[in-house]
Parts: C-alpha cells; structure tokens; sequence
C-alpha cells in the first residue's frame, strides 16, 4: 500500500486515495470536510492527516454545483483607473470573504462584452450579481435581464429603470449640500463637471445641486463634458474652458462628479495661473482627496455601509430601506475655500495650496 501511496503523491490525490490511506470509507472522507456533518473526532483526525499527507483538497466547487449553490458573487465593474473602483473592490471582497463567500470578478469595460461576459457568469452558475460599474448603459441593462434567474443588485449608482435594484446615496441630498457650501463662500457663477453625457449614469448630484442653486436665486452657469472619468480628459477640458472665456464670464465655483475629476479640474486652474481662482468639490473622498496635494472637499459614499446593505440583500433577504448607508458624509478641507479665505488662510499659513 506504502508504494501505491507514494505513487499517487505525484499525481492529483482524489478521496479515495485518502480513504485508502486512512483505512475509511471515501464517504466518511467527504464528510469529513463539512462542518456539520456527522462524524466520530478520531475518524476526522485520520482522515484530515490522511489528506495533509496527500496534499488532498476537496472540489468545493464541483459540490457545490450539485448544491446549486456555488457561494460565488460575480462582482461586474469597470474604471479600473478609478480609485473608488478600487476602493469599492476591497470592501466587496473583504466582506465576501468574512461571510464565507468568493468574488468573481467581472470586467465590462466596453459595451461590446456586457453580454458575453455575464453569460459566462451565468454559465459558472454565480450565486448572485454585484454591479459597481460607472457605466450603466442600455446595453448592460439589456444583458442583466437576461440573467433574470440570478439575483442582481447595483451598488453606487441610481438609474431610471425599475427593474433594476439600486443601494446607492441618496446624491440629490448630497448635491444639495455641496450647493449650499459653494454658496457660502459668495461665489456668483456655478459650473458643473460631468463623466459622460449620458442619461443612463443618473446620480442626482446636479439635480440637488441644480435645486441649491435655484433656492439661492442662482443658476447652473456652465455644465462641462470631460467625456469619462478620467484626470488627464478633465485637465484637458478645463483647460480649453479657461482659454476660451474671457475672466469676468468664468465660474467661480465648479461641482465635479467625482475626485479624478475635480483632481484634473483643480490641475488646470493652477497650471492656467493668470490669477485664476475657482472654488471645487468633488465626490467620493478617494484616499488622495484629503492629501496636501489636493485637500479637496469632497462627499464620502461610505462605500463600505452601502456594499454591507447590498449582501444583505443578496444573501439574507433582509433590507434596511433608510439606513445610514443612504446618507454619506461631507468632507470639509480647503478646495471650496474663496479667495479671499484662502488668502487669509496663507498668511497665517495654514492653507496648503490650490
């Protein structure tokens, strides 16, 4: 028996090369390796030995499959340039691994591969489907009704469609906040910096914000496209808006859809120079947001309530309809700041630079 024993170490173990080392059946083997199943102490200790020796692991996978429970999250995100993506991504899967559960990650960086890849995910036959895409398009929305049989729900960002489920901020309140903020400090031309130009990527910040505005007898100025969530397309854009407006008709105060975008905004004003000052917020307070680089005021999503609220939903079936997790936080710094603070700030030097 030593010498077939050894053989096999070569080869990949399978539970009945256990059993067989073990002197147990290979169904006491299988047993072996679920929590509640019954079986003697001894016999487990044999056979966990038996299986160390082998280098044996059980197919967590291919018994799950014949559970029809595979306890895999197809995580479905695009941005990977974005640090909230990545932000997102690290709390996902931190808190599928503390229940017990695995990610899939699910690339849809075009709209070309919505459908092939979510039809991947419903051959691996996933559990459940956690969106943090930034694009949610037509096309995805199409694609996810495909899959009606696998439980989906989408996690920071809002949509029109009802047949889509949505934990997201509340970005009208938020928008409205930050409105109010910018008001505060005098500003009297308002501007708005957007990803795309798109209906489908509907967050409500610019309505909420829009309605400060209009409680304040002030309008939306100027909306600006950068075309994406990306620094250097918004530096870009910014950029050719100081360029092309005369000062005296220039916002004073910009509201960007997230931080890569009030990031590259804020990089052009100060490479413009001329004496230019505009006040900027973003949204989504990234690790580099509160940096001396940046200090940028901004709106935290609490990513980490929303995403726990999502697998409740998932996994348990259990909803909290007004929890925290709508809420967010604001993140006061110094990029909103006028300037006439910030020159009171700099010479007591407690301003960093923007």
């Amino acid at each position: 028996m030593k010498n077939r024993v050894t053989e096999k170490q070569t080869q990949k173990a399978t539970a009945s090369d256990v059993a067989l080392l073990a002197g147990v059946s290979k169904w006491t083997v299988l047993r072996a390796f679920k929590p509640d199943a019954s079986i003697s102490p001894l016999a487990r200790e044999e056979v966990l030995a038996a299986a160390k020796k082998l280098g044996f692991r059980p197919n967590l996978l291919a018994r799950s499959l014949k559970q029809r429970k595979t306890n895999i999250i197809g995580v479905v995100t695009d941005e990977f340039t974005n640090p909230h993506t990545l932000k997102m991504l690290n709390e996902v899967t931190r808190q599928l691994n503390e229940r017990g559960y695995m990610a899939l990650l699910l690339n849809v960086d075009s709209d070309a591969n919505y459908q092939s890849v979510l039809q991947m995910a419903g051959q691996l036959q996933v559990d459940a489907l956690l969106f943090l895409a930034t694009i949610f398009s037509d096309e995805l929305i199409v694609a996810m009704e495909e899959l009606h049989q696998i439980p989906s729900i989408h996690v920071c960002r809002s949509t029109d469609s009802a047949d889509v489920e949505v934990v997201s901020v509340d970005g009208y309140a938020a928008g409205q906040e930050l409105g109010r903020l910018l008001l505060s400090q005098g500003y009297h031309r308002f501007g708005y910096m957007k990803g795309q130009d798109t209906s489908s990527t509907h967050l409500m910040r610019m309505e909420g914000y829009v309605a400060s505005l209009d409680a304040a007898n002030k309008t939306l100025d100027k909306v600006l496209f950068a075309g994406h969530y990306d620094r250097e397309m918004a530096y870009q854009t910014m950029m050719t808006y100081l360029k092309n407006t005369w000062a005296s008709e220039r916002i004073d105060a910009l509201f960007c859809e997230n931080d890569v975008l009030a990031f590259g905004a804020m990089q052009a004003i100060r490479d413009f120079g001329e004496g230019a000052h505009i006040g900027v917020v973003g949204f989504d307070d990234v690790g580099e947001a509160s940096s001396s680089m940046w200090n940028l005021t901004t709106w935290a999503q609490r990513c980490d309530l929303q995403i726990a609220e999502a697998l409740n939903r998932l996994l348990d079936n259990r909803a909290d309809e007004e929890g925290a997790w709508r809420k967010g936080e604001l993140k006061i710094r110094h990029s909103h700041l006028s300037r006439e603070v910030h020159g009171e700030m700099a010479q007591c030097g407690c301003a960093s630079r923007s």
